[in-house]
């Protein structure tokens, strides 16, 4: 038998959508109830444990109580021992002490859903001393103790209870919440987490962009501009390549955030959510300009959730526009994109091969999956 501890963040990534970048703090949470933010932990959450009960053998489930994970367990008819107690209200020290608590009961693999928070959550609570592994559900997601969404975490889970998965030291990095909103990336790094090395199933650490790629980045900002549809609107999501298209187009962009622009440089909307993006698209004239997260990959479901699902469909698979320097496709490894938006139908239309803008009318085709 093998143990398995689940643990989930229940408020990990709701501010997605609703443009807040985050949910840190019972304020920050309040300010995305406000705006309509839905919960997203717990269906990542369901869809992983579903799977491992679905594939794993000779497992003993450990689960954190009520909405962090017993509920889901419940779902499922899950044979399993509750672990540790939560109040109303569930905090960072929950998951700490519930970790802790797994840790105790000799947990062969901790598994936790949520985002970089729960990850130093996990790490406070059990060090290096115990396996642990990320299903991604928060909004920015930048540790490389995450598995790349929660079907490759449940395949590297069960791979790595039967012996065919390693283990290594993976990366906790987190943002200052407060200063990322205000456009300004700041990220530390708090240690790192004994996980499975599942290879392509597991994501990388973000990787910042560095001031070789600067002349990449104008040629892509002069060719785009040059082949710009004046009259057609723009769904630039963020990052250093998309902020320098904007300021060609002499527009100040959110470099964190999603803004929308006409392609005459007319600003519709600066760091706006999914619900005033449904309000501009269009799907004769739109088109969304997204670069991938250096040292990733991921084009999707990772720091904009708010071009969601929904957003990708009324303006159509074939008007995403990917922009991204040469050196940053080239230090992919292995090189590919990812999509991991949450909803399976929007992320098979985008699997297959994508062009990149990478230069001055200069392109390569790389695969997304």
């Amino acid at each position: 038998m093998h143990r398995v501890g689940f643990l989930v963040n229940p408020i990990a990534g709701m501010g997605g959508a609703v443009g807040l970048k985050g949910t840190d703090g019972k304020k920050t949470l309040r300010e995305a109830l406000r705006k309509g933010a839905k919960p997203v932990s717990l269906d990542r959450g369901l869809k992983f444990l579903a799977e491992v009960q679905r594939t794993g053998k000779g497992i003993e489930f450990l689960i954190a109580p009520g909405r962090m994970g017993e509920n889901i367990a419940d779902q499922l008819k899950l044979q399993y021992e509750t672990i540790g107690r939560i109040g109303r209200t569930t905090t960072s020290e929950d998951s700490v002490r519930v970790a802790r608590r797994m840790k105790k009961k000799r947990a062969d693999l901790i598994v936790f859903c949520g985002g970089d928070g729960t990850a130093r959550d996990v790490l406070k609570g059990v060090g290096q001393d115990a396996a642990a592994l990320g299903v991604p559900a928060g909004v920015k997601i930048y540790s490389s103790v995450f598995a790349i969404n929660p079907m490759a975490a449940a395949e590297s889970t069960v791979a790595f209870l039967n012996g065919q998965a390693r283990k290594r030291l993976g990366e906790v990095v987190d943002v200052d919440e407060v200063a990322f909103r205000k456009s300004r990336l700041s990220v530390k790094m708090f240690g790192h987490l004994t996980t499975p090395d599942s290879g392509p199933l597991m994501q990388g650490s973000k990787s910042a962009t560095g001031s070789s790629e600067d002349a990449e980045l104008e040629a892509i900002a002069e060719y785009f501009v040059e082949e710009i549809d004046p009259v057609g609107t723009y769904i630039l999501g963020p990052g250093s390549t998309v902020e320098r298209i904007a300021k060609r187009l002499g527009v100040k962009k959110t470099l964190l955030g999603v803004d929308a622009v006409k392609g005459d440089g007319t600003l519709l909307g600066r760091d706006v959510n999914e619900k005033a993006l449904l309000r501009l698209v269009s799907k004769d004239s739109t088109k969304i300009v997204i670069s991938p997260i250096g040292g990733q990959g991921f084009l999707f479901g990772r720091g904009n959730q708010q071009i969601s699902p929904e957003i990708t469909r009324r303006v159509g698979i074939e008007n995403i526009i990917v922009v991204g320097s040469r050196s940053k496709i080239e230090a992919l490894h292995p090189r590919r994109l990812l999509t991991d938006s949450g909803d399976e139908e929007t992320d098979g239309q985008l699997r297959g091969y994508r062009r990149v803008i990478t230069g001055y009318r200069e392109e390569m085709v790389v695969k997304v999956e």
